[in-house]
């Protein structure tokens, strides 16, 4: 069974400078640092900002989301409104705006009810893969299930009821953001070993790692299922 979202990992040229971004503009702190990376912290969420070397690479053009409160939407709106060209969305009764970091990263973030102060957990991210119905069928293995099924459209949703990932074929979407490339990122299982045999005849490889099991689906992206 899976969870909530451990990390997402992003690409950058340059950590420093866009550490620096998410620190000024978006108050995540900074958990640690190194020189090929640098890690923030989004409510329970850690964000991974990965100089380009070994694999698992941070993510390319990652479209991805994080939560804020209901009660403090309006004034993240005005704040980032003085700096970038935001779009805003309506989903039912809550609002998302949206802006690019420097790095090409779509953000979006949403107003959910009784979430904590400040910008916190991821509750969305978005892959870009080559063929839709094989990767919906690879992660409803993984135990994703299906909550909004846009295939005519090029996009499917899929939910753990923490965290919800869409799969799109290459598109574009609100604000023109683009599913992620070689994303990396994990998501808290129970029995990591047990849920990723499920796929094991598909993945491109499944490997054990410290954090837990590391699988390379078949687009490319790691997802890691880190053990409760």
């Amino acid at each position: 069974m899976l969870s909530t979202p451990a990390w997402l990992t992003l690409e950058a040229k340059d950590p420093d400078r866009l550490t620096a971004f998410y620190e000024a503009f978006l108050e995540l702190d900074v958990v640690s640092e190194s020189e090929q990376e640098a890690v923030l912290s989004a409510g329970e969420t850690a964000l991974r900002l990965r100089a380009p070397g070994e694999v698992p690479r941070g993510g390319l053009h990652t479209h991805y989301a994080l939560t804020v409160a209901e009660g403090e939407y309006d004034d993240w709106y005005d704040s980032l409104d003085e700096r970038f060209d935001l779009v805003e969305h309506t989903f039912g009764d809550q609002r998302s705006l949206y802006f690019y970091d420097p790095e090409g990263n779509c953000v979006e973030l949403g107003e959910r009810p009784g979430a904590p102060g400040g910008v916190s957990d991821l509750f969305e991210l978005v892959l870009e893969v080559e063929e839709l119905a094989g990767a919906v069928e690879f992660y409803a293995d993984l135990g994703f299930e299906v909550v909004d099924d846009g295939r005519k459209e090029g996009r499917v949703r899929l939910s753990t009821g923490a965290f919800d990932l869409e799969l799109w074929a290459p598109r574009l979407g609100i604000a023109d953001a683009r599913g992620g490339v070689h994303v990396d990122f994990g998501v808290v299982a129970e029995a990591p070993d047990s849920v990723a045999r499920e796929v094991a005849d598909r993945a491109r490889s499944v490997t054990a790692v410290d954090e837990g099991v590391r699988i390379r689906d078949p687009d490319g992206h790691y997802l890691t299922l880190v053990g409760a």
